[in-house]
């Protein structure tokens, strides 16, 4: 089967949620695109952005070794993280295998292709610009931060989440990819600063809207102290709602299993809790709700059964 013949599926988002979904979908046989946040300003992704004056490389990183079919020695190579040495420690060798490519290259997105290429990666990998982006957040009490490393530590309600430059410019060939799928996936993740970042960027946004594709939001399993305090499944498509406008999304994906209760202790010492599923408010938002059991325990932590969701996905085509 040749590429144009695939059922055409663009995932979008960042942070841990998104790896898991694709790695699941690189396993069926579709054309996969992923549009990927570079809004991090922490840790390794935060000092290369600033000293190289870089796109923040962290989300893409996680996103190519995902689609990677690399040697498993390979990959921990690339996902190494140093501990040692006042300028190395903290950063993460695929980290600066990006910085150095975008160096080489001069354009951080041919850099990306450049290492997708190496490590045979499976998919088209997107950034969602190919510039540095910084995110803002305006509380309900007026106050602004700016960083996604910042912005939960207030733990104060967010009203808006919004980035400048501005305009920022997305990747044409994001844009194209979301005009042109078959579906687009939001993925789970956290929701104002791995989420959003992506979709208040104006012409992603219009894309959503004017796309034939049928838009889907796997929504998150368990709330996030400083982001979404006592947020239900309808909170969490409003505050996507309320940022884009109505019409940018068809369905919502919810886990319909309870969560065992030893978990949700566990949660309960990070003051996070499993996000009520509130199907009457859903259904007034005028959505497709989608229940299945998506959810597995791992490590002592709830994660997305990529196996189960990427076959959830691909049912829908």
């Amino acid at each position: 089967m040749v590429q144009s013949d695939l059922k055409k599926v663009v995932v979008i988002g960042g942070g841990t949620g998104m790896p898991v979904l694709l790695r699941g979908l690189k396993e069926h046989k579709v054309d996969l695109s992923a549009i990927v946040t570079v809004a991090d300003d922490g840790g390794s992704s935060g000092r290369l952005r600033t000293e190289m004056e870089i796109p923040a490389p962290g989300d893409i990183r996680n996103v190519i070794a995902a689609l990677s079919d690399m040697e498993p020695m390979l990959m921990n190579l690339f996902q190494h993280r140093f501990s040692k040495g006042n300028e190395l420690s903290g950063h993460s060798m695929g980290n600066l295998l990006l910085a150095a490519m975008t160096s080489v290259t001069g354009d951080f997105y041919t850099g990306i292709k450049e290492i997708s290429r190496v490590l045979n990666v499976k998919g088209n990998i997107y950034p969602i610009a190919n510039q540095s982006m910084f995110l803002h957040a305006e509380y309900e009490d007026g106050t602004v931060v700016v960083g996604e490393s910042n912005i939960p530590k207030e733990k104060k309600k967010i009203k808006r989440v919004f980035i400048k430059p501005d305009p920022v410019l997305p990747l044409p060939e994001a844009v194209d990819a979301i005009h042109h799928a078959d579906i687009v996936v939001i993925a789970p993740g956290s929701l104002y600063t791995s989420i959003l970042p992506n979709l208040i960027v104006p012409q992603i946004g219009n894309a959503l809207k004017e796309t034939k594709a049928k838009v889907v939001y796997v929504c998150n399993v368990m709330t996030q102290v400083g982001e979404t305090n006592n947020y239900t499944v309808a909170d969490h498509v409003q505050a996507i709602l309320d940022h884009i406008g109505h019409g940018c999304i068809q369905s919502v994906i919810v886990h319909n299993k309870e969560i065992d209760p030893n978990m949700k202790l566990v949660y309960a010492e990070e003051k996070a809790e499993p996000v009520k599923y509130d199907l009457e408010r859903l259904k007034c938002l005028g959505l497709e709700i989608i229940e299945e059991d998506i959810v597995k325990v791992k490590n002592n932590s709830l994660r997305h059964d990529t196996e189960k969701i990427a076959n959830l996905l691909v049912s829908l085509l």
